[in-house]
C-alpha cells in the first residue's frame, strides 16, 4: 500500500469519556476506540463498493482523512431513485433502539445501539446545519390493549432477562402514558417507556450527506455494478486497481458471500396533522409488533413486517390491511391519514441476523445490517476505520470481526 497523512477523521472524539450506561455496560470512550494508530503505511486510495449507509459513511470519513476515495454504486446515487433498486437505508424508519432490538436479539447489540446514540450526534454536528432536524433522543414507548397485555409483560420479562438490572426503561400507567403521548387513544392501560432510544431522519441524512459527497469532488461512479477482489474493482467495461477495496454493496455481495440472504420488509408511510407524536411507538400484538416514527412535516413511518422472502414486489393487500388497521387502534385520528407512499425492500442478513466485518489483504467486507442499520452502522463503521488505521483496539472486534 501507498502512504497518507495519517489525519484521522473528527468523529474518533465521539464518546466523552469512559461511561457506564444505565445496565452497567462500560462504554468505549475516545481514547480507547480510538487506540494508538502505528507506523503502519495508510492507503492512498479507497475503492467502495455500495452507496448504502455504511458505504455512504465510510466514503465520507475517510475522505476527512485525506484519503483518494471512488465510491461505485449499481443503482442511482440520489434519494429519488426506483424504490426497486435504491438501498435499503431508504426504506428504514431509522430507530435507534438499542433495548427494544435487545428483545429478539441480544446484548451484543444492545451494547453496539448505545454506542450509536452517542455517535450519531456527533456525526450530525460535523455536517452542514440543515432546517430539518436530523436526530431525535426522545425514547420510546411500548403499549397493548388490554386483551394483549400478556405480549408486553412477555417483552418486559425478556428485556429483564437479557439485560438484567438495567435501569433504561420503566412501567407506565394510563396517566403516564397519555402525559408521554396525549394524542394515543385512551385505552392503553399500561406500557414501558424506554429513555435511552431515539431516531434518525433517515432520508434528510442521507440526502444531506449525498450532497456532501458529491460537493466533496469524491469521484462517483452511479449505474455501476462491480465485482470486487483484493484490490482490485471490476465492471463491465474496466478493471481499477486500488490500496484497498470496501465491499458496502449489501445484497449486491450474494454472489460472493453465500451465506447472505435477503429478508423482506415494508414500511407505510402517511402523513396528517391531526395527530402528534413525540418519540416512536411500539405496540404489541401476538401475530406482529406494529412501529409508528414520526416524521417531520406531519409524517409517520408504519412497518412491522420481516418476511423470509427475496422478493421485491409491491406491498401486498394483506401486510397494507394489517398495519393500516393497527394504526387505527393506535389512535382513530389516524382515520384521516393520507398514504403517500408504500415501500419494500430487502434487509441483507446472516444466518444469525448479526453484522459481519471480514478483513483481508487488499480488501475489507462490511454486510448484514439486517433490520439494524442505524443502530449498528457506528459500530461497524468504527470497526472498519479501525482496521484501516491499525488502531491497537478494534472497537467490537469480538462481536463484528
Amino acid at each position: 500500500m501507498g502512504s497518507a497523512q495519517p489525519v484521522e477523521p473528527e468523529q474518533a472524539n465521539t464518546c466523552g469519556g469512559n461511561k457506564v450506561d444505565s445496565c452497567g455496560y462500560s462504554l468505549p470512550s475516545a481514547s480507547k476506540s480510538r487506540g494508538n494508530v502505528t507506523n503502519h503505511k495508510l492507503p492512498t486510495t479507497i475503492a467502495i463498493a455500495g452507496a448504502g449507509l455504511l458505504g455512504r459513511l465510510l466514503a465520507w470519513q475517510l475522505h476527512r482523512a485525506g484519503i483518494s476515495i471512488t465510491l461505485f454504486e449499481a443503482g442511482s446515487f440520489t434519494p429519488d431513485a426506483p424504490q426497486t433498486t435504491r438501498a435499503a437505508a431508504f426504506t428504514a424508519a431509522g430507530m435507534v433502539a438499542p433495548l427494544s432490538e435487545a428483545v429478539v436479539s441480544d446484548e451484543g447489540v444492545y451494547r453496539m445501539g448505545i454506542f450509536a446514540l452517542q455517535q450519531w450526534p456527533t456525526w450530525f454536528a460535523q455536517l452542514p446545519a440543515t432546517d430539518a432536524p436530523l436526530f431525535f433522543n426522545n425514547g420510546s414507548l411500548v403499549v397493548a390493549h388490554q386483551q394483549d397485555t400478556s405480549e408486553l409483560e412477555q417483552f418486559a420479562r425478556e428485556l429483564g432477562f437479557i439485560l438484567p438490572g438495567c435501569k433504561g426503561y420503566q412501567h407506565v400507567d394510563q396517566h403516564e402514558i397519555h402525559h408521554l403521548e396525549p394524542d394515543l387513544h385512551s385505552n392503553f392501560h399500561s406500557g414501558l417507556f424506554l429513555s435511552e432510544e431515539g431516531h434518525v431522519n433517515n432520508r434528510e441524512f442521507l440526502r444531506l450527506i449525498g450532497d456532501v459527497l458529491i460537493q466533496s469532488g469524491i469521484k462517483i461512479c452511479a449505474q455501476t455494478p462491480v465485482e470486487v477482489l483484493p484490490g482490485k474493482i471490476v465492471t463491465d467495461s474496466s478493471e481499477e486497481h486500488f490500496d484497498l477495496v470496501i465491499d458496502c454493496r449489501g445484497l449486491g455481495a450474494k454472489k460472493q458471500l453465500r451465506n447472505l440472504r435477503g429478508v423482506r420488509g415494508e414500511t407505510l408511510h402517511v402523513e396528517t396533522k391531526e395527530i402528534h407524536l413525540q418519540r416512536p411507538v411500539r405496540l404489541m400484538h401476538p401475530r406482529y409488533q406494529l412501529y409508528v416514527v414520526p416524521k417531520p412535516n406531519h409524517r409517520f413511518i408504519i412497518g412491522a413486517t420481516q418476511i423470509e422472502s427475496e422478493d421485491r414486489s409491491p406491498v401486498t393487500i394483506q401486510s397494507n390491511l394489517e398495519l393500516s388497521s393497527a394504526l387505527y387502534t393506535l389512535s382513530p385520528a389516524f382515520a384521516e391519514a393520507r398514504i403517500i407512499e408504500m415501500d419494500t425492500n430487502l434487509r441483507p442478513a446472516f444466518m444469525d441476523n448479526l453484522p459481519k466485518v471480514d478483513v483481508q489483504d487488499g480488501l475489507i467486507s462490511a454486510n448484514g445490517l439486517f433490520r439494524h442499520g442505524y443502530l449498528l452502522a457506528p459500530a461497524v463503521i468504527e470497526n472498519v476505520l479501525a482496521h484501516i488505521f491499525h488502531r491497537d483496539e478494534k472497537i467490537f472486534g469480538d462481536l463484528l470481526n
